[in-house]
Order: C-alpha cells, then sequence, then structure tokens
C-alpha cells in the first residue's frame, strides 16, 4: 500500500516558480509521476521518474519542470519555472508499485497573467 500527499501548490503570477513536494508512505514506489488536470480537460501527464532515476516530461513542460527523487525519505519532487496561466490546474502525484497505481489527492496551481 502507498499513501501520497502533495504539497506546495498556490498562487503565482506568469513568470514565477513553485515547488511541489510528494510525500509517499508505505513502500517506496518504483515510477512516480506529476500528472494534471485543467477544468474541462483530461488528465495529462506532467513528469514522471522511474527507479533508474530515467525522466519523461509532457511536451508543454519540457525545458521548464524538472522532476526529482529523495528516496531516503520517499519523496518526489517537481520544480515549475517560467510558469504560465496556461500551466493553472490541479496536480496529482502518482505512484506504481507492483503494477498497482495509487494517487494523491491533487494540490492546486494557480498562475495568474
Amino acid at each position: 500500500q502507498v499513501q501520497l500527499v502533495e504539497s506546495g501548490g498556490g498562487l503565482v503570477q506568469t513568470g514565477g516558480s513553485l515547488r511541489l513536494s510528494c510525500v509517499a508512505s508505505g513502500s517506496i514506489a518504483s515510477s512516480m509521476g506529476w500528472y494534471r488536470q485543467a477544468p474541462g480537460k483530461q488528465r495529462e501527464l506532467v513528469a514522471r521518474i522511474n527507479s533508474g532515476d530515467s525522466t519523461n516530461y509532457g511536451d508543454s513542460v519540457k525545458g521548464r519542470f524538472t522532476i526529482s527523487r529523495d528516496n531516503t525519505i520517499n519523496t518526489v519532487y517537481l520544480q515549475m519555472n517560467s510558469l504560465k496561466p496556461e500551466d493553472t490546474a490541479v496536480y496529482y502525484c502518482k505512484a506504481i508499485l507492483i503494477g498497482k497505481v495509487y494517487w494523491g489527492r491533487g494540490t492546486q496551481v494557480t498562475v495568474s497573467s
């Protein structure tokens, strides 16, 4: 079992930065990532990091966002720079452990223009 708790969301102006954190309790997941969902849109991949620290990013965030993890404290981070209004969404942490998928409850990120 894995429980995920996100934090770090908030309101920021265009061009600003935020860092999201996701703490996982329970077992260390093999893959962890961040997804986001804006009103009226489907949930989409933002970034994910695998057990070997390989990473994948959604096209819209490449070069602006960085995902990292600290396995000693079971935490994954998402550093978001150069934020744009279109980054406004609820950001969800996702973990995969032995083929089972777990989601956090999400944290709101709002970027004002």
